[in-house]
């Protein structure tokens, strides 16, 4: 039926008998040719009516919307602090006029501002070149517009 294809145990000589090397290249062939996989075939357990469990942790989203959602907690972490660090300053001082409220509200939307643009222009320009190679067309043609009427019928007048 199946060849034998237990191993046997190696001998202390110089090599294998000529029915041991039969029988390891035997075994090694069989070897090549089993499936290397094994299938379940146990049945799945069959759905109830029973409502999903709820997981721990924020849902999975997208990676976009993941960003917008960092970036949305983070702003609102942000706004928090300065808002209560705000608050508990009028609180302490017991003066809140409204010179104070708009240093105390302003000095850091208009800080942000400041380093926003300066950020802006830290950077330089690209240097843009271009080169070209055989003839070169400009086209230097204005092209004029006019859409009128319902089904917005367009006339173009060079």
């Amino acid at each position: 039926m199946h060849p034998d294809t237990t191993p046997q145990p190696a001998s202390t000589g110089a090599g294998l008998s000529a029915v041991q090397a039969e029988t390891e290249a035997r075994r090694i062939i069989a070897d090549a040719y089993r499936p290397t996989a094994y299938r379940d075939e146990t049945p799945v357990p069959a759905h109830g009516d029973a409502p999903p469990v709820v997981q721990p942790g924020r849902p999975p989203m997208s990676q976009g919307a993941t960003d917008a959602s960092v970036l949305m907690l983070a702003g609102g972490t942000a706004t928090a602090m300065v808002g209560g660090t705000a608050a508990v300053l009028m609180y302490v001082s017991q003066f809140a006029d409204p010179l104070v409220c708009g240093l105390v509200f302003g000095a850091p939307t208009a800080l942000v501002l400041a380093l926003a643009r300066l950020a802006a222009r830290a950077k330089p320009a690209p240097d843009v070149h271009h080169h070209y190679e055989g003839p070169v067309y400009q086209d230097r043609r204005n092209v004029h517009t006019r859409t009128t009427g319902v089904w917005a019928k367009t006339n173009n007048h060079q």
